[in-house]
């Protein structure tokens, strides 16, 4: 049972203190909320500086349909199953729109592989205008406005080196000059031009340019380039499955440009399918036209043969058997003959392995042997009879051959001049001036947002690295010394603190009902206690150091307003300062450092006299005060001699309380002289200022002298909600107006 309770303690504390440590990350961001807050700015500001900067995008839609079935040979010729026409899937067809047999033609017509740039217009200039002047290409050229004027290319050729290389066009006196960084090819405006350049050939004709000497940039793309630029802007898929609709969209700068190009594509694109389409006609008709003389030959031999034998013979009456076996075989011998048509317009596209010229075959073998079987009856007949069917037979044959081919002829040539092909423009592209890009409000807000998060990020890596002195808890974890105190910041002292020439700034004048003061108040309640019955040089006063580990950390602050609640107690009360480098402690009594300390120990002799003169009485009762003196060349030399030990002595014979404000640990060496004397070490470090490594080394130093660190007052505690150590002083007793 004590176990499962003591697991359970564990587990609740673990997980108080996970709660803890979020909620002291969330409130160490929010602190930082002035960084954020700049970083947020920052952010807002570039989000509306590309939103700018960026020219505005355009977006230009068509729609084709694929039809299903082709129009073609096989309608015409009213063919079998034998022969059947694909058509090619809707997926194929849009990789097809995006080829460069559709798009060469685009890239030629509208001169898209010339490119114009006003080099011009820098970053400032697209900020400001929110909008720069983008080329337009046509049939008849290429089109840039420019602040000086019209710039206008209406050919553009060069040879395979200079292809995406920049060229510069600018206006002359005379006409134009082009340069490519090594040579100038100089003509006149209008006229078309052949120069020849160190790396081949360049055909220009320049119609018109910006005067005032104006450059511009001029390139032309090779093809895949041009092609590449054109496919990364155009969108080419079926809208829907298997519905064989495929939806066009291509983006740009320029609506009119865009619109143009996506219809020019459609048109290259159309103009391929139908080509593609009545291709197979074209070759059809072609290949019966070779055949229909010799089909018409064959048909007047065949007859000729036949009168010639009627005459010769007479009539003869064939018998039922005979005409059947002759309408069979005429049948079959129309059916082969149809095939050999259909095999040999097959093969000029297919091998023989293709399925359908193999299907053919087939056919063909089983109707020869049909035709073989009919031709060993006829042999059974009479000879005559054999004759007569014979050529009754031939006549027969070629005259339907020759009238199907004939026929089939003049219906094809009427198919090819009506024949469309299987695609069908369904919407054309429009211009619809609709900006797609940039969506400026939208950029506005993830700058602003990836703004604030940047501030984030940097003030949690900003308290990572300083790691700064914040939770008691932390400190006594990492030092093994407790925290004795906690000093909230005074609102009126930080008020005063601004102002130098204030008089007193003690908590005792200033702040008398805050928070500050009860904790100083806790804080000798805590040393009365803690404190031996007896010193440790052996008389009546107990001696209390107080040091920091870094300047700045409110030691003389501390220790000048604990002397002062001390001083309530009726208690007589010695404050020295002992930072004889930098001691600040005369400001907070209003005195002058001179006569303190430093003079007292430079005294041959310590006399009663000397000890008097180097202590001053204040305005406070029962309170004096020994201040640092000028400044030796060497406080520590003068700490460790018999003359400091002697004072000692004799202060603590007269004083109930000694309360010596002594330099930085890491500053010097003197804290450690002073501690052998000292009743109670105190170790001041300052909320969100004193960093947790410099504290621990500070107090491990002392440690190595064999000096014990009896607490640490941690000073400057800031009372906000977004503090998550409030509560260590959140409900202490008194008035905190």
């Amino acid at each position: 049972m004590n176990t499962d309770s003591n697991n359970l303690s564990k587990t609740s504390t673990q997980k108080s203190s996970d709660d803890i440590d979020l909620l002291a990350l969330a409130f160490s961001v929010l602190r930082g909320w002035k960084i954020i807050v700049l970083f947020a700015l920052l952010g807002l500001v570039v989000g509306v500086l590309y939103s700018r900067y960026v020219n505005p995008t355009y977006k230009s839609d068509a729609l084709i349909q694929i039809e299903e079935q082709s129009q073609g040979i096989s309608s015409a010729l009213e063919s079998s199953d034998l022969v059947t026409s694909s058509v090619g899937p809707a997926q194929t067809e849009a990789q097809l729109i995006k080829s460069r047999m559709v798009l060469s033609p685009v890239v030629d017509r509208l001169h898209l592989d010339i490119q114009l740039r006003d080099p011009n217009v820098g970053t400032f200039d697209r900020i400001k205008s929110n909008k720069t002047n983008t080329q337009f290409s046509s049939p008849e050229g290429v089109f840039l406005d420019t602040d000086n004027g019209q710039v206008q290319v209406s050919k553009f050729e060069v040879s395979q080196d200079y292809l995406n290389r920049r060229f510069t066009l600018s206006q002359t006196s005379e006409g134009f000059v082009l340069n490519d960084g090594f040579d100038d090819f100089r003509g006149q405006l209008g006229q078309p031009y052949r120069f020849r350049g160190t790396d081949g050939a360049i055909e220009i004709q320049v119609n018109e340019l910006p005067t005032g000497n104006y450059p511009i940039s001029i390139t032309k793309q090779s093809l895949q380039n041009t092609t590449d630029a054109i496919n990364s802007a155009l969108t080419v898929a079926e809208a829907g499955a298997q519905t064989g609709m495929i939806q066009l969209s291509l983006t740009g700068p320029n609506q009119e440009q865009i619109s143009l190009i996506l219809k020019n594509i459609i048109l290259s694109y159309i103009d391929q399918n139908q080509s593609r389409n009545s291709e197979e006609t074209t070759r059809t008709i072609k290949f019966m036209e070779s055949q229909i003389p010799n089909m018409k030959q064959k048909l007047e031999t065949a007859e000729a043969a036949f009168n010639t034998f009627r005459e010769n013979n007479g009539t003869i009456d064939v018998n039922q058997e005979a005409s059947m076996l002759v309408a069979e075989k005429g049948q079959i011998d129309a059916q082969i003959n149809e095939l050999k048509l259909k095999k040999a317009d097959l093969t000029t596209y297919y091998t023989e392995e293709h399925p359908q010229v193999i299907q053919i075959n087939d056919q063909l073998q089983v109707l020869n042997d049909r035709k073989r079987e009919i031709d060993n009856r006829v042999e059974q007949l009479p000879e005559v009879q054999r004759q007569f069917l014979q050529l009754s037979e031939d006549m027969n044959i070629n005259r339907e051959i020759y009238l199907t081919m004939l026929k089939n002829y003049e219906q094809l040539k009427i198919v090819k001049a009506g024949q469309i092909g299987y695609a069908r423009i369904v919407d054309m592209p429009i211009s619809t001036y609709r900006v797609i890009a940039p969506k400026k409000n939208l950029i506005i807000m993830i700058a602003l947002i990836l703004g604030a998060l940047f501030g984030v990020i940097v003030v949690l890596l900003k308290n990572a690295l300083k790691n700064t002195v914040k939770d008691p808890e932390r400190i006594e974890e990492k030092t093994g010394i407790p925290v004795i105190a906690t000093i909230p910041r005074s609102p009126s002292l930080s008020r005063l603190a601004k102002k130098k020439d204030t008089p007193n700034r003690l908590l005792a004048y200033i702040d008398n009902n805050s928070l500050s003061y009860e904790a100083i108040k806790s804080l000798r309640t805590y040393l009365m206690f803690g404190m031996p019955e007896t010193g440790k040089l052996g008389h009546r006063a107990k001696i209390v150091l107080i040091s920091g580990e870094s300047p700045g950390v409110g030691k003389s602050f501390i220790s000048a307003n604990l002397a002062e609640v001390f001083g309530q107690l009726n208690k007589k009360i010695l404050v020295m300062d002992a930072d004889m480098r930098l001691g600040e402690m005369h400001r907070l009594f209003n005195m002058e450092p001179d006569n303190g300390l430093a003079e007292l120990l430079s005294h041959e002799q310590i006399t009663d006299s000397n000890i008097a003169g180097a202590i001053h009485p204040t305005a406070m009762d029962h309170i004096d005060f020994m201040p640092r003196g000028k400044q030796p060349h060497n406080p520590a030399s003068l700490l460790t001699g018999e003359r400091f030990d002697e004072v000692m002595q004799q202060l603590s014979t007269h004083y109930d309380y000694i309360i010596i404000d002594s330099p930085p640990v890491l500053a010097a060496s003197d804290p450690i002289i002073l501690s052998q004397y000292a009743d109670k070490v105190l170790m001041v470090a300052r909320y969100d200022k004193s960093i947790e490594g410099q504290l621990n080394y500070a107090i491990r130093q002392m440690s190595k002298a064999n000096i014990r660190v009896d607490g640490i007052v941690l000073n400057d505690v800031q009372q906000t909600k977004m503090s998550k150590y409030s509560y260590h002083y959140n409900y202490a007793y008194g008035n905190n107006k």
